[in-house]
């Protein structure tokens, strides 16, 4: 099975990452696409960050039912912060029947280079990568980035986040359980 990884902090999981992870699903080689809840990006702090296990429940309320999208916490019990190269070697041992791809955005493909170990994951996964506003990209034959033409939305988690404090609504940004569940706990109050 070829499964692609979509790595994020899903602080919180909203529709324009489920439109992502839906359409590399349903529109490329990929079996499956697991969201791989981040307890700790080297690139991010800590501060504003939902606790991983709230995080990874709203993933879980998001996907819902749809069988080829998974909510995946397989980073909470590795050394922090995650390393992506450090997860793929994880699951490769523990999943030698499966291929692992990324999915990323084109932002994060720039950055690669930066990355631990960024170009052996280059060289070693496919990565399937879908633009963000500002970060062009293109095919390059012979590598193995396959371009995403999923449809995009100008959605942040920041914004979400910005909405919540500031009393504004969250509807038609996030999955109406995920918004739910954050009201009844008041997350990011």
């Amino acid at each position: 099975m070829k499964i692609g990884l979509y790595f994020g902090s899903f602080n919180p999981v909203h529709v324009g990452h489920l439109i992502i992870a839906g359409y590399a699903a349903e529109h490329t080689d990929l079996d499956k696409v697991w969201l791989v809840v981040s307890p700790q990006n080297p690139f991010k702090t800590e501060n504003g960050l939902l606790n991983e296990y709230h995080r990874l429940h709203l993933v879980q309320l998001a996907i819902d039912d749809d069988t080829r999208l998974r909510a995946s916490d397989v980073e909470f019990s590795l050394p922090r912060p995650s390393y992506t190269i450090d997860t793929l070697t994880y699951l490769q041992e523990k999943y030698p029947q499966h291929e692992f791809a990324l999915v990323v955005g084109s932002d994060s493909l720039q950055n690669l280079p930066r990355w631990k170990h960024g170009e052996q994951i280059m060289r070693e996964h496919d990565l399937y990568v879908y633009e963000r506003s500002g970060h062009p990209v293109s095919e390059n034959p012979g590598s193995r980035v396959k371009i995403l033409k999923a449809p995009l939305l100008d959605i942040s988690a920041t914004a979400i986040r910005s909405n919540i404090h500031n009393g504004k609504s969250i509807r038609y940004l996030v999955p109406e359980q995920v918004r739910e569940e954050i009201e009844r706990n008041r997350y990011y109050k």
